[in-house]
């Protein structure tokens, strides 16, 4: 058990500490971390992680976070209550490099934040965000989220169809994503998804 919540401090540090971008950007990570590399979840599960971090209030990459540490001490075969326990340090870890950061360089940029060497980091790091945030896109657009067709089509239509409506709310009519999560929530019960 020791050994379990170390890794998931540890691994949750070091998301926490290369997670730039926030929350979307560290979605990819975390789950190679806990996925693929430590198998602590499915691919399910993880799916379904993301999709409540997403619905609750506060940064993405914090709740999947806390939900990664409780589910990976309960599947491990441990008490929901070392399940809250994971949950905790899980959370802490992943903060604790941006607190310490956040610390540092607002120190750092106050007094060189007209530096061209400073100037040319943060241009180096914009496209790498919007990578990472593309990954993040691209790693939940699985079966597991859509289905596929040979598997399920009317779910994976419908599937597409939500995608679609989501993404063309947004965009261009700039409905809020709490309605969109609502009504893409509704109509997922309704239609039996």
């Amino acid at each position: 058990m020791i050994t379990l919540l170390f890794q998931l401090f540890w691994t949750f540090f070091l998301i926490g500490l290369f997670g730039f971008g926030g929350g979307y950007a560290m979605i990819s990570m975390i789950q190679g971390e806990v996925v693929e590399h430590h198998h602590w979840m499915t691919m399910g599960q993880f799916t379904d992680i993301v999709a409540v971090s997403q619905s609750t209030p506060g940064p993405i990459g914090i709740n999947s976070a806390t939900y990664v540490g409780y589910t990976a001490m309960v599947n491990a075969g441990y008490a929901p209550a070392w399940g809250v326990l994971g949950s905790l340090l899980s959370t802490f870890a992943v903060v604790l490099p941006s607190f310490a950061l956040m610390l540092f360089i607002s120190k750092f940029l106050m007094k060189h934040r007209s530096n061209p060497s400073v100037e040319h980091v943060f241009s180096g790091l914009r496209p790498a965000v919007v990578g990472l945030i593309a990954a993040a896109t691209l790693l939940l657009m699985n079966s597991e989220n859509f289905s596929s067709m040979s598997e399920n089509p009317w779910r994976f239509c419908l599937s597409i169809m939500l995608f679609v409506f989501a993404f063309v709310a947004q965009k261009v009519y700039r409905l809020g994503a709490i309605l969109i999560i609502l009504l893409c929530g509704t109509a997922g019960i309704i239609l039996g998804l």
